[in-house]
């Protein structure tokens, strides 16, 4: 089985809004809606585990039957951090899946993520054991830190971005979280789970990303994916239109 965990339990600070971001509606429909309807729709996706913000457990529920979201199997409350919203839907699947199937992690704040990256997250996993969606720099960087951000480069050929999703098979991410839990070092790699892996020593695999798949995180990304969703839809016309006029030729 493939089971997508979907982290909806974070505040939104940054984007000042009044409400969690993940619930904010972007052309009427809430952002979150938009990320559980892509795996809803990925054939390759067996079951649905959301976790959401405690206050925001029955808008929640209500959001999957309103958008149909058929293999939503569980929809817990998240934690307060990262790390322990993740851990909490890990912790709730022991027992209902087996240590083979693989988990696909993703920010319920990444619309935008497709279902090509996701096939091929899960395709990297199957091969070896995890898979981190990441593209490739195209920004000159250097550390941020006035001491050394004009001495020290980093060359960008050599930099990876992690994206959306992260994928991994369901025992060997258990057993890296007691692992980490067993050497007290969970709080100290916030906020990602690929910092846990650096930490443990482990090997991470990449998978496949894009420019457009990104977390949304500021008012500015909201404006994006806004575009991107016009975008879209005047493409989606103009190709309605192009099959309408071939109809009668």
């Amino acid at each position: 089985m493939n089971i997508a965990i979907i982290l909806a339990g974070g505040t939104g600070s940054r984007v000042g809004a009044n409400i969690p971001k993940q619930f904010i509606e972007i052309m009427g429909k809430p952002i979150l809606a938009y990320t559980l309807e892509m795996f809803e729709s990925n054939q390759n996706i067996d079951a649905i585990e959301i976790v959401c913000h405690k206050d925001w457990l029955e808008e929640t529920q209500r959001m999957v039957e309103r958008y149909g979201i058929a293999k939503a199997k569980w929809v817990i409350e998240g934690g307060l951090t990262f790390q322990e919203s993740t851990m909490r839907g890990i912790y709730n699947l022991k027992g209902k899946i087996n240590p083979e199937d693989i988990v696909i992690i993703s920010f319920g704040v990444s619309p935008m993520t497709t279902e090509d990256i996701v096939n091929d997250s899960i395709r990297v996993c199957e091969e070896h054991g995890n898979a981190i969606s990441a593209e490739d720099s195209v920004l000159c960087t250097c550390i941020k830190d006035d001491e050394y951000s004009s001495t020290t480069n980093l060359i960008r050929e050599t930099i990876k971005g992690f994206s959306n999703p992260w994928t991994f098979k369901f025992g060997e991410l258990c057993e890296n979280y007691e692992e980490a839990r067993r050497k007290g070092i969970l709080e100290a790699v916030e906020p990602h789970t690929t910092s846990l892996y650096f930490a443990l020593g482990k090997r991470i695999w990449f998978s496949k990303s894009n420019g457009h798949n990104f977390k949304i995180t500021t008012k500015e990304d909201l404006e994006r994916f806004e575009g991107l969703l016009l975008l879209k839809e005047k493409r989606e016309k103009e190709a309605s239109k192009g099959d309408i006029c071939n109809d009668y030729l």
